[in-house]
Parts: C-alpha cells; sequence; structure tokens
C-alpha cells in the first residue's frame, strides 16, 4: 500500500516538465525570496486570519478522524476487518460531501457553504458518537465526514480567491502548513480527554469545541467568491 500510495506522485514529474507554468503567476511571480517576505508582511492580517481558519479545519478533520478507529475498537468492541470496513464507508461520505459542498459553494458562497456543514455537523455528534446500533453509529460516522470534509472541499477556491495575485502561489499554502503546526495537537488532547472520560465524551466534547470555533472564524471572515484572477 506505501508504494502503490507513492506512485501518484510521479504525476509531479510530468507537471514539472510538461505542464506550463499560469499566465497570472509569470506576471505576478516575485523576483527574490526577500521580494516574497515583503509582499507576505503587506498581507500580515490577511496571513494570521487563514492560518487560524486552516488551524480550524485541521482540528475538525482529525479532531473527528484520528480517534474514532480506536473508539470503535476499545469502545464499541468492532474487530480490526469492521473498523477498516467502517472506515471505507466513512471516507465514500468524505469524498461525497467534499464534491457536492465545494459544487453548492459556488452558486451559494463559500462561507455560507462551510458554515452549513458545520451546523448541521454539530447536529450530528450525538448519531456520530452516541448511537446504540452499528448500523445508526455507521450512518453517523458517513454523515459526520460528509459534512466535516464537505466544508473543506470549500477550502481550496476559498482561500485562492481570498489571497491577492502577488503572493497566491505561497501564501494559501504557507497559510495552510501552519495551521496543521497548530492543530497537530488536537489527537494528543482527545487521548488526554479520554483518560478521564469515555472515548465517545472526549471526541464529543472536542467535536462541539471546535466547529463552535470553526463557525465564529468562518462568519468573521472575508469572502471574494468569483474574483477574476489577475485582474
Amino acid at each position: 500500500m506505501f508504494f502503490i500510495g507513492g506512485l501518484p506522485a510521479l504525476l509531479a514529474l510530468f507537471v514539472r516538465y510538461r505542464v506550463k507554468e499560469s499566465a497570472v503567476w509569470q506576471k505576478t511571480r516575485q523576483e527574490s525570496w526577500s521580494g516574497l517576505g515583503r509582499a507576505i508582511l503587506a498581507h500580515w492580517k490577511l496571513f494570521l486570519y487563514l492560518t487560524a481558519l486552516m488551524m480550524m479545519m485541521n482540528f475538525s478533520s482529525h479532531g473527528t478522524q484520528d480517534m474514532y478507529p480506536t473508539f470503535l475498537k476499545e469502545q464499541r468492541g468492532f474487530s480490526p476487518r469492521q473498523v477498516a470496513t467502517i472506515a471505507v464507508i466513512y471516507n465514500l461520505g468524505a469524498l461525497s460531501g467534499g464534491v457536492l459542498f465545494g459544487l453548492l459553494s459556488d452558486r451559494f458562497g463559500r462561507r455560507r457553504g462551510m458554515m452549513t456543514a458545520f451546523a448541521l455537523a454539530i447536529l450530528l455528534i450525538p448519531l456520530w458518537a452516541y448511537a446504540p446500533r452499528t448500523s445508526w453509529l455507521v450512518l453517523g460516522a458517513f454523515l459526520m465526514q460528509f459534512m466535516v470534509q464537505g466544508a473543506w472541499g470549500v477550502i481550496p477556491a476559498h482561500i485562492s480567491e481570498l489571497s491577492p495575485d502577488s503572493v497566491r502561489g505561497f501564501l494559501p499554502g504557507f497559510a495552510y502548513q501552519c495551521g496543521v503546526l497548530l492543530a497537530g495537537s488536537v489527537g494528543y488532547l482527545e487521548a488526554l480527554f479520554a483518560r478521564h472520560w469515555s472515548y465517545a465524551a472526549a471526541m464529543a466534547m472536542t467535536a462541539l469545541t471546535i466547529f463552535v470555533m470553526g463557525l465564529l472564524v468562518i462568519g468573521l471572515g472575508p469572502e471574494r467568491r468569483g474574483i477574476s484572477f489577475g485582474g
């Protein structure tokens, strides 16, 4: 699986040698790292906002995924095969949610799409963490990832539209990685909470906190849906 998963990386060679650079990037690219640094500093407020946004997005993704297999095995008593099957099912939910909410955001707005996904995810927490029957629990897992990754499906367009032409090739990716760094503690925190409560309680409390904070960050942020790059 490791080597099979690495095969798509070979496409990078094709992209590097056969795909032309964007005309907008050619027009607005910085000539040096110092020029890029000055451009980033000129938009430091946007950088901080994108970092906070990506921190909440990574909290939501890892906070609802990383401990879930452990929860299924340790608290609900599923076998490794059953856990793997449920993981496949909820990842299908993630794929379909990302596509649907990404498309809907083109029509109804980026923030509205993401906030709708997070609001619905809050309502799904009891089904996702406390459903008494296996069928309902699997449905909750599917729908939870449908909503969480549905919000993620909006992110590529949203953060690219928010970034000015001069830093669009660097700022979104750098802010994303800073957000990942800040959100990297969520798995540890959930495990810490699970030592004092149940896995379900730890996940539910973490998810509720993350979704509420995520709604605030998204709702207070800007939106530039449908802008023309390089204009």
